[in-house]
């Protein structure tokens, strides 16, 4: 009898930890969310000062979905989905209301957990991420300049950390920072929308820039919600023909930075 008293307030103990520390894992399954977000994209002054050359700011909304692997020994990985839109404000040359904007985003990353103590994890990451931006300013803008559809393509490498620290109760704070190491980019833009004779739709290639993310996130049970950002800085692409009247006439994406901003929330199966 004193042997099963004493069985069961070990596992008494036991599981506790046990389940405490589970709350420090990656867990598997599926993910699904909701975010809204301010979103602003620049494209500074070439000249280093005054007004920038364009911008695009607003509001968008957007969904997003994982799934994830693990196994015994806490290797984990995650494919992951996002879509947001919204519909923006071009300021540039003239403005222009209502701009549709759309973010479509996939990635690969893979994992391990690593347990600091009875409260805390480390969870380094790497992946290959793809991200496609369209926008569509077609139409006169407040100067009667004509705009025109534009869509943007970045490859890049995803290098990050989660950290979680368990604050009791089944709350877990989990920040995020990571790195993504740009690998190509590709823009296109269709200028013949613009009706000025001899342009036409080119594609100009991007090879330089970076990008950022960071994440701060309560979790407890199947729910996370919490704040993020993403940022972009991308350099100025090659130089391409533009024109089949004048050859010499080239153009070039410029020098541009985004930055996304707002609030998630997370449920977990």
């Amino acid at each position: 009898m004193k042997k099963m008293i004493a069985a069961a307030v070990l596992c008494s103990a036991v599981f506790p930890a046990a389940q405490a520390q589970d709350q420090l894992f990656t867990r598997p399954g599926w993910m699904v969310g909701a975010q809204a977000s301010s979103y602003q994209y620049h494209e500074p002054n070439m000249n280093g000062g005054g007004p920038d050359f364009a911008k695009l700011t607003g509001n968008m909304g957007g969904l997003l979905g994982s799934y994830t692997w693990t196994n015994s020994s806490h290797v984990w990985s995650t494919i992951d989905l996002r879509e947001a839109y919204g519909r923006l404000k071009y300021e540039g040359s003239g403005t222009l209301n209502d701009v549709p904007n759309t973010i479509i985003e996939g990635r690969a990353v893979v994992g391990m957990d690593f347990l600091a103590g009875s409260s805390l994890s480390f969870s380094p990451y790497v992946g290959l991420g793809y991200r496609y931006l369209y926008d569509d300013n077609r139409g006169y803008s407040s100067s009667n300049s004509v705009g025109y559809r534009r869509s943007s393509n970045y490859v890049y490498a995803p290098v990050g950390l989660t950290m979680r620290f368990d604050m009791g109760s089944r709350w877990v704070l989990a920040p995020t920072l990571e790195y993504d190491v740009f690998l190509q980019g590709r823009q296109t833009s269709d200028l013949a929308d613009t009706d000025i004779p001899g342009l036409m739709n080119v594609t100009n290639d991007q090879s330089k820039g970076y990008g950022y993310r960071g994440y701060l996130m309560l979790e407890k049970d199947h729910w996370a919600f919490g704040v993020w950002t993403h940022y972009w800085s991308i350099k100025e692409s090659d130089i391409v023909g533009i024109s089949t009247i004048d050859p010499t006439l080239g153009g070039q994406e410029p020098k541009n930075w985004t930055r996304e901003s707002g609030i998630e929330l997370r449920y977990r199966f």
